[in-house]
């Protein structure tokens, strides 16, 4: 399937729904994440967002973050400190990205975007995947399984104990019956 090039200006003047990423002129559609997805989203978007001012950040739910001068990407949940001032989009290296993944996604697709997130200047990148409960680290380039109960960007008070967005997947369980 042959696809169209287009211009980053193109991309900024148009809007999709959901929004779309961009990468070297191609429009790429985005996994739409299902309850599971939603409901670890919203509960970082919360977590983060009760926190503003004891963490010093503000927190972003898909927001285009322009990786390079032609691509695009749209993190889940990115994170900045609160004094990164942006006009319509992320143009400096958030302090997170967090990319939740979706039954549909492969790790393998999803790390592309971390090499982009990485290649960008991203130091710390959380994958989250609600179905098997696994998430991965990518710090400084390394991508790793994580294994602890806390994910956490060290040498700051920036953290999420896993047992937080757990309990809400619990909870949609149990609601279920």
């Amino acid at each position: 399937m042959a696809t169209t090039a287009i211009s980053v200006r193109e991309y900024l003047a148009t809007t999709w729904s959901p929004d779309r990423e961009l990468v070297d002129g191609e429009v790429l559609e985005r996994t739409l994440g299902e309850k599971e997805h939603s409901a670890i989203q919203r509960m970082l978007v919360l977590w983060f967002g009760n926190r503003r001012d004891q963490l010093g950040v503000d927190v972003w739910p898909e927001l285009r973050v322009q990786v390079s001068t032609e691509r695009f990407r749209v993190p889940d949940v990115g994170v900045t400190r609160v004094d990164d001032h942006f006009e319509r989009y992320i143009q400096r290296p958030p302090v997170l990205c967090v990319e939740i993944l979706s039954p549909e996604d492969r790790l393998a697709s999803v790390r592309e975007k971390v090499e982009d997130y990485v290649a960008m200047g991203v130091h710390d990148i959380w994958v989250i995947d609600p179905e098997s409960r696994r998430c991965y680290t990518c710090i400084a380039g390394k991508f790793e399984d994580f294994t602890g109960d806390t994910l956490r960007i060290e040498g700051t008070e920036i953290h999420v104990p896993l047992a937080v967005l757990w309990a809400e997947l619990d909870r949609l369980k149990h609601d279920r019956r």
